[in-house]
């Protein structure tokens, strides 16, 4: 076996990073879960009062970046762990601009 090999076989860091991916992977299938609610949620808000809900259009874009936070972790994009290692994902600044793309 090749050193380099050998060391990267043993490496702590490796092993622990593998751990996290596999939290995150779980992580990811409840998020996913959540926010197929959302949608489910903010169809039926839509359908009972004509107008959307700003409250599951905010939860709704957290959750989105919180997912895009899960998945460039788990392709290695970034070393940052996402929640609960990090703040929430504030989501105003995806509202903000996208505040014309909305259904009225």
């Amino acid at each position: 076996m090749e050193p380099d090999l050998k060391d990267n076989i043993t490496s702590q860091d490796a092993w622990l990073r593998g751990l996290f991916l596999l939290l995150f992977v779980v992580i990811l299938a409840v998020a996913k879960v959540v926010g197929y609610a959302v949608v489910v949620l903010q169809f039926l808000f839509t359908v009972f009062s004509g107008q959307t809900n700003d409250n599951l259009l905010q939860f709704g874009a957290a959750v989105s970046l919180y997912i895009f936070q899960i998945w460039r972790f788990l392709t290695y994009n970034t070393d940052v762990k996402p929640f609960p290692f990090t703040p929430w994902p504030e989501a105003q600044e995806i509202q903000e601009a996208t505040k014309e793309e909305r259904l009225p």
